[in-house]
């Protein structure tokens, strides 16, 4: 499949002026330079000029710090980040911590001027090409989109700015808009890249009609939320119900039915695309095995999961960024690499039973085997102690030949006594322990299992998922239950649960909005969501805000058994498991309401005296 390849410009033109300068050296043009002319009367270079603004995606939420390490999701291991505790430590506008380039207020509005200059210059294209033009508008506008989309789900009403300022203007100060004229605003641009990218043939990684219409969902999802709705959000914070500008933060006014309602539809909308949608046809559930498969393919977008990719973020060997290194930052220290955004227990606790009761540390046989029978998404999502992986490192392979995650403390007979032996993946491993796990998990998901693939040194090519068709069964499911129609929500989310092999639904009323709420929190784990679905259904308080915590995994030998080289094997130990909280020193979750918004960096503040910062900062 042809994937969408960012080009730089700058490069792109300084080849294009070395191979038509011919050794004339008394030519003055720069070499590393195009002017604006020559750019936008060739479809070429506009074409290049447009493909470059997508570079805003970054590595999608490849990075090494991952945005689930600020939610009930992961943690982050390594200290000194920025990144490792949700305190008041970073909701300082003049440090907030870590930002990502993908939400950075300069980054996004640097693109977002770039979307602007070549909407201006396509306005009167200089070229003849018809098709090119209304692509390229098309892909501007949902990259205009997708960026204010992005500062306005972190940020809150932001300034709108539709245009390229000028050299010489007499104000480029602007005001924050509103929150009712931003969703407004980003709707338009879907609703028109929508109709102009209709028909249209893209390389993957490019914007298309679908992934229009899914922004459009998001957008309009959380926009019907309760964070967005000014009296519900005044009432369940006293920091937002203080602030003397809601109308940034919110609609102060209106139905918010109609708002639900227009969620739905823009929702059934994208499910509505033909093609889209992998293995939810299914009228009961699949088996254990085949639903782990199916969410394991659609974690790698192959086998047929690439049809729930509705807008990607690729990543191939040929060009080693960043994005292809999962297995490296995420994976065991045992293998020679990082832990960097490790699973905590309240996660894997929400994953239910395969009979759809939730697990009970409470109840003896959960407590005893945390890892059996579990919903077979836990299975692809999450390496715990015991778990088959990938063929150890050499240096490693006779400490390990099962090929076993080892996160424990198990003894072993040495010298004829029992000694304790500490588990390859630990923070006491004999390979790389500075790289351990704090939490006794890593991620699975996103990370491809293929043995050639020696996470250590070796990059894969998965895709980061920025729009998939699920996300609009959920946005759909989650309107019909505001709007009362429990039913339809329960059809739809159901094709999700058969899909992993788990049963149906069929809860009503509050009962299934919680189902919802934690079906989704499992579905899209690691996606992104989860920050943002957390905030804008104002349950931060309780789940963003709790103490992390992990698990202490002991194997005893039983009676009569010798073991001299260990492996995960219950005929010959007793294993326990016994819950605990992360150190305080290394991860003292808080919540503080102000944090439902991000601030405004200070540098930013001081640019423009128009702007009005964010509650409580």
């Amino acid at each position: 499949m042809k994937k969408l390849k960012y080009i730089s410009v700058t490069a792109l033109s300084a080849m294009l002026v070395l191979a038509g300068c011919n050794g004339d050296f008394v030519n003055t043009q720069p070499l590393d330079q195009l002017s604006e002319s020559t750019v936008w009367t060739d479809g070429a270079l506009t074409d290049a000029f447009v493909t470059e603004i997508y570079a805003g995606f970054g590595n999608g939420g490849f990075d090494e710090q991952m945005l689930a390490s600020l939610t009930d999701e992961t943690i982050f291991t390594h200290p000194g980040r920025g990144i490792t505790t949700i305190t008041e430590s970073r909701s300082n506008p003049a440090d907030p911590g870590w930002i990502n380039g993908t939400l950075s207020w300069a980054n996004m509005y640097s693109r977002i001027r770039a979307c602007n200059l070549a909407l201006s210059k396509l306005e009167k294209p200089q070229f003849n090409d018809a098709t090119l033009v209304e692509r390229l508008k098309g892909e501007a506008k949902f990259l205009r989109a997708y960026y204010y989309h992005q500062l306005l789900r972190y940020y809150g009403g932001i300034p709108l700015v539709d245009r390229p300022f000028e050299l010489g203007e007499a104000d480029y100060l602007s005001e924050r808009n509103t929150f009712e004229q931003c969703v407004n605003f980003i709707v338009k641009d879907c609703d028109e890249a929508a109709t102009l990218l209709n028909g249209k043939s893209l390389a993957a990684g490019r914007a298309t009609r679908a992934a229009a219409l899914a922004l459009k969902s998001r957008v309009l999802i959380y926009a019907a939320s309760d964070l967005y709705d000014v009296p519900t959000a005044k009432a369940k914070s006293t920091v937002l119900a203080a602030f003397s500008k809601p109308e940034i933060l919110g609609y102060t006014s209106g139905s918010r039915t109609e708002r639900w309602q227009k969620a739905k539809d823009a929702a059934k909308a994208v499910l509505d695309v033909t093609g889209l949608g992998y293995q939810l046809t299914l009228d009961k559930a699949a088996s254990k095995d085949d639903g782990t498969a199916n969410y394991h393919n659609i974690a790698m977008s192959r086998n047929g999961g690439e049809k729930e990719l509705i807008l990607g973020r690729y990543f191939i060997n040929a060009k080693q960024e960043n994005g292809g290194r999962q297995g490296l930052f995420n994976g065991p220290n045992g293998y020679h690499n990082w832990a960097g955004n490790t699973p905590i227990q309240l996660m894997v606790d929400d994953y239910e039973m395969m009979d759809g009761t939730k697990f009970d540390w409470n109840k003896a046989d959960h407590a005893t085997k945390p890892y059996d029978n579990r919903d077979p998404r836990f299975y692809a999502s999450i390496l715990y102690d015991g778990s088959n992986w990938k063929p150890r490192t050499a240096d490693v392979a006779s400490k390990d030949p099962a090929n076993q995650i080892q996160t424990g403390t198990y003894e072993v007979v040495s010298g004829g006594s029992k000694v304790p032996f500490f588990g390859l993946d630990t923070r006491k491993s004999s390979v790389e322990d500075w790289n351990g796990t704090y939490t006794g998990y890593y991620a699975r998901k996103f990370i491809d299992p293929n043995p050639a693939i020696v996470d250590q040194n070796t990059w894969q090519q998965v895709p980061w998922p920025l729009f998939r068709y699920t996300e609009a069964i959920f946005n759909y499911a989650e309107a019909a239950i505001e709007l009362g129609q429990d039913a339809e929500a329960r059809t739809w989310l159901n094709k999700i649960r058969f899909r992993a092999g788990m049963p149906a639904l069929t809860e009503s009323g509050d009962a299934l909005r919680q189902r919802l709420r934690n079906e989704k929190r499992i579905e899209m784990y690691l996606e992104e969501q989860r920050y943002h679905d957390a905030r804008r259904w104002m349950i931060a308080p309780t789940t963003l805000g709790r103490k992390a915590n992990g698990i202490n995994v002991t194997g005893a030998l039983k009676a009569g058994k010798s073991v001299t080289l260990y492996k995960y094997d219950p005929t010959s130990y007793d294993y326990t498991y016994k819950v605990f909280e992360i150190d305080p020193g290394k991860e003292n979750r808080a919540w503080l309401d102000k944090q439902y918004f991000l601030p405004i960096h200070r540098d930013e503040m001081n640019r423009n005296s128009k702007l009005v910062q964010n509650p409580g900062y």
